[in-house]
């Protein structure tokens, strides 16, 4: 005995692995979302849009009836032993199985911290104490660029789940790239259960679901699963949210060489669909990384054109304070002077302040004189009442104008803004574009450029 445990071994070391075009591009893709400094998420977040990164993988989710394979296909794919395999209910939660650094596991809050575009699982009850995350270092096949979630077995009758499965693994389904429905064909591929989610997934994100019959090898000869697949296309016929042309279910299974079998293995077809999901995963991440940079764009614009109209507003609000504040208090002050003025004679003022100040208090009280003469001697007190309310109106207007002022943005503010204007349209635009341009000239040719 050495003493020490023996390390396990893995399909294949992280760092012997080579980095794969679609690997890379949505690498940087997320890159350019949570960059510490000038990343998209917190730009956005500085001008109150959430934006949540882009996944580096895609989202696989595999669904069925308990003992439908789901579990033997992930360990398959990945070519190591995670996910425990048998007849009976082995996988009870939701698992995640991805690529990493090191060989880890993960439990629920934990996968949450992972996978942010899954935390409207927190609304299910009793869903975060069966979740958890298998992290393997394989990077066998297109393993580095996915993410399988295996959900519960699915049965009838009596068996009680922790939590509402029918309503978690839906909501799974909304967020995963691609659902895989698995039909066993040992007596349990018409669950009630496994079709009524399957229908409700049909209505949200149809164009998502494949179907496969697992385990064909065990459903004993050729006829036999033709009678089978007749059964679950029936079934599936009389639900009208799954009567559809163009239904596909390819017959799979795990090939094993000491137990050979002449029956159709379509597995490798579940292999083509999952990198084809990559390279449209790679499309939408980079077409989504440009409507993102528009809506940042936009929003700056829109926030600085709202800036321009706020100072126009505080401008005119200033302006009507200050006339209504000027007139507040000018219609007093002359009323008052009129009075004084009307108590010394012209000549008096003339030798006191002048005969051209005298001249503008004339001209000015002049007309509020006229006024007060004119207005008979039973109305003069009701008028000195009604100019006082007045005036108090017109301090108040002034009040008033003067706190409808809008927050307006600092030259600092200004200037950052129109920073990250210039940076998203300039530098995250340019990244897009050489991008998209790499991955295009590893799928055309040249002479197409």
């Amino acid at each position: 005995m050495s003493g020490g445990r023996k390390p396990r071994s893995v399909a294949n070391p992280l760092e012997s692995a080579i980095t794969t075009p679609s690997e890379r591009i949505l690498k940087q893709c997320h890159n350019l979302y949570i960059d510490n400094d000038n990343g998209l998420v917190k730009i956005a977040g500085g001008l109150g849009v959430v934006l949540l990164p882009p996944r580096k993988k895609i989202i696989v989710m595999i669904m069925g009836n308990h003992s439908a394979g789901k579990s033997s296909f992930i360990n398959w794919y990945v070519e190591e032993h995670i996910q425990k395999t048998g007849v009976a209910i082995e996988t009870q939660g939701f698992t995640f199985i991805t690529s990493g650094r090191k060989r880890e596991s993960l439990t629920g809050n934990a996968t949450l911290h992972l996978y942010p575009h899954f935390r409207p699982l927190l609304e299910f009850k009793g869903v975060t104490d069966y979740l958890s995350a298998e992290i393997s270092t394989s990077k066998q096949k297109k393993f580095s660029l996915v993410t399988f979630v295996d959900t519960p077995g699915l049965v009838d009758g009596d068996m009680i789940y922790p939590f509402d499965v029918n309503s978690a693994i839906t909501s799974f389904g909304q967020q995963a790239d691609l659902i895989f429905v698995f039909f066993d064909p040992m007596g349990q591929a018409l669950c009630k259960r496994t079709l009524n989610i399957v229908e409700k997934l049909s209505n949200s994100c149809g164009d998502k679901l494949r179907f496969y019959l697992s385990k064909a090898d065990e459903a004993g000869k050729e006829t036999d699963r033709q009678r089978v697949m007749m059964q679950i296309v029936q079934e599936l016929c009389r639900r009208p949210g799954l009567n559809k042309c163009g239904f596909e279910m390819p017959t799979i299974y795990i090939p094993n060489p000491q137990k050979p079998s002449r029956c159709v293995n379509q597995i490798d077809e579940v292999c083509q669909t999952i990198e084809k999901s990559i390279n449209q995963a790679v499309q939408k991440t980079l077409d989504q990384l440009e409507k993102d940079c528009d809506l940042i764009c936009t929003t700056i614009g829109n926030k600085l054109a709202q800036d321009r109209e706020d100072v126009r507003y505080n401008h005119s609000s200033r302006f009507h304070a200050f006339m209504c504040g000027l007139m507040g208090l000018l219609l007093p002050s002359l009323f008052v002077l009129s009075f004084l003025v009307n108590t010394f004679t012209r000549e008096e003022l003339d030798g006191l302040l002048g005969e051209g100040l005298t001249t503008a208090l004339f001209l000015s009280t002049g007309l509020m004189v006229l006024v007060w003469d004119w207005i008979p001697e039973d109305g003069q007190i009701l008028f000195v009442i009604l100019l006082g309310a007045f005036s108090y109106f017109l301090l108040f207007l002034a009040k008033y104008f003067g706190r409808q002022r809008s927050k307006t943005l600092t030259k600092k503010e200004k200037k950052t803004l129109a920073e990250y204007r210039e940076f998203v349209q300039e530098v995250v635009k340019g990244k897009k574009q050489r991008l998209y341009e790499e991955y295009l000239q590893e799928c055309a040719a040249e002479y197409d450029f």
